[in-house]
């Protein structure tokens, strides 16, 4: 029985480009190759491995084999490997970086994000930080698209490939309203009446999260794409709606917010991850950065989420 060839790491790439994009021509343009050259390159892969990967009989999309479909999941794991050690080598040769790029979700406390920046100041003094406050999908496209070498995301980016993901923390949501928003008069709240009274929703310009609701209760709703202004309206006695219990802990001890007692709706946690490309894995200044959001925990600590929740 004679033994596969040695394939190139250009044809793995070509090979994958095919799948990615579902035809010949679609990898030529994603390569910047001539559709021919895609065609060579897939026919000398099949000639090293000794196999169709491809059936392309009676279709003008090329078809995975069975065969392919095998290759598939380690031809991606060796461009995965290639990539990341290209990108660490690159870390290495490059040094410092000359600036660090931070996209950080709108829900993260900002005792926590202070003072997190304000360490990394102290142990970078000469490596300017650029920062982005966004709301849900937003953050996670602004490292997509390389506006941001790392994120401190939402939840949300559990969803999303070519994202590698490190847990920070949470914080817990819980819905509220001015002590004189007639839900907060109500004691208790009969089931399904939430949906009847104007609730006020974070929202985003991400196409990432573009026609999706989260956490939406009522059919009467105003989206908001700033935090801020979503308490300023709650305090104000426009609508209810969910917010982090750090951002207005003071509010519920003044009573300037009530929490609501939803039979159907009582809150839940906002969870937080550090995010980046899988092909672009973040220099020396922003991983410790990484790290020191991942040890300090950038939501409550462990031990103030049960304390907070239950006010």
């Amino acid at each position: 029985m004679s033994n596969p060839g040695l394939p190139t790491f250009d044809q793995l790439r070509i090979f994958l480009a095919v799948v990615e994009t579902g035809s010949f021509a679609g990898a030529g343009r994603k390569l910047n190759r001539a559709t021919s050259v895609i065609s060579y390159g897939v026919a000398n892969l099949e000639a090293q491995l000794g196999l169709m990967l491809f059936d392309r009989e009676g279709t003008k999309k090329p078809q995975l084999t069975v065969a392919g479909q095998a290759v598939l999941a380690e031809a991606r794991s060796v461009a995965h490997g290639i990539d990341g050690l290209r990108a660490k080598v690159k870390g290495l040769l490059d040094g410092l970086e000359a600036e660090v790029t931070l996209a950080v979700d709108v829900m993260v406390p900002d005792v926590r994000l202070a003072d997190s920046l304000k360490a990394f100041q102290q142990q970078f003094p000469s490596v300017p930080l650029r920062l982005h406050v966004e709301a849900l999908g937003a953050v996670a496209a602004l490292v997509l698209e390389g506006r941001a070498s790392i994120g401190i995301s939402g939840p949300l980016a559990a969803e999303i490939g070519g994202i590698e993901r490190i847990s920070m923390g949470q914080v817990p949501l819980i819905p509220v309203a001015a002590p004189d928003h007639p839900l907060a008069r109500m004691s208790p709240v009969p089931p399904g009446v939430a949906r009847e009274h104007l609730q006020l929703v974070l929202t985003d310009r991400s196409p990432l999260t573009e026609g999706r609701d989260f956490s939406v209760v009522s059919a009467h709703s105003w989206r908001l794409a700033d935090l801020g202004a979503k308490h300023a309206l709650l305090r104000q006695g426009i609508g209810w709606g969910n917010m982090p219990v750090p951002m207005i802990e003071a509010d519920l001890f003044s009573g300037a917010l009530v929490r609501l007692d939803l039979p159907d709706h009582r809150g839940g946690s906002y969870r937080f991850d550090g995010i980046y490309r899988s092909d672009a894995p973040p220099g020396p200044a922003a991983t410790w950065l990484l790290q020191y959001f991942a040890e300090h925990e950038v939501g409550c600590r462990r031990e103030d989420v049960g304390r907070l929740g239950d006010l």
